[in-house]
């Protein structure tokens, strides 16, 4: 018969067992989007709006625009890089050969984020929103939470807390500063929010759509690598 310590012993160890199991549960509740949606209009490298803090003249893919200003909103970031590559006047935005070969930067799908007013090269309390952000678009290591498709973070070479977070979307197969045929997003209104996650429609890797002949934005303002910034 057991004791009135063992019982007390086996009753926390259920409690516990409870308490971590509720915690696991609100951890995967909140973690990424709670939909996602294709879309397939076409793209264009646009600026970043002002309502998205970031390095003048930074620019993405206007089809991840909506996604940023949610993300803006509820987490205090500032973008240093969007799309890297040449626009069809000759410039050139973003940072100069400082990213992986294919990555999803010369797609207009990815940006790196710092904290905005942060502390530059240091881990310390101004980045705790960044790692909420970074936890939420993956909570678990090298898993991101659709529509996500790469996020860098602690544990990745070059990432991390006092570096910087990378985030890109999902997107269908396109060569080097070309632009996509679909991009997969989250809704960012009320009914979007509660529409079920579609299927991400499944290209051959082999055959890359050379994306459409324009698109890019000749305004001036302000990969598809396995795993690359």
């Amino acid at each position: 018969m057991a004791t009135a310590a063992e019982k007390t012993g086996r009753f926390l160890l259920a409690l516990a067992a409870l308490l971590a199991l509720g915690l696991l549960a609100a951890s995967a509740a909140s973690a990424g989007p709670t939909a996602t949606r294709v879309v397939y209009a076409p793209g264009e490298i646009v600026p970043i709006p002002s309502a998205v803090p970031h390095e003048a003249g930074d620019m993405v893919d206007r089809r991840i625009v909506a996604d940023l200003r949610w993300i803006a909103a509820r987490y205090p970031i500032y973008v240093t890089d969007g799309y890297s590559g040449p626009l069809p006047n000759g410039e050139h935005v973003g940072c100069d050969m400082c990213h992986v070969r294919n990555s999803d930067h010369y797609n207009g799908l990815a940006v790196d984020i710092v904290p905005l007013n942060g502390t530059s090269g240091k881990c310390d309390a101004t980045w705790a929103p960044i790692t909420r952000l970074a936890e939420w678009a993956e909570p678990v290591q090298n898993q991101p939470v659709p529509p996500f498709r790469w996020v860098g973070y602690n544990g990745d070479a070059g990432h991390g807390c006092g570096n910087h977070l990378h985030i890109s979307w999902q997107h269908a197969p396109a060569a080097q500063f070309q632009l996509a045929e679909w991009v997969e997003v989250f809704p960012t209104g009320p009914a979007g929010a509660r529409k079920p996650r579609q299927p991400r429609p499944k290209s051959p890797a082999e055959k890359l759509p050379s994306g459409p002949p324009g698109g890019f934005s000749t305004v001036h303002s302000g990969g598809l690598a396995p795993r690359g910034d």
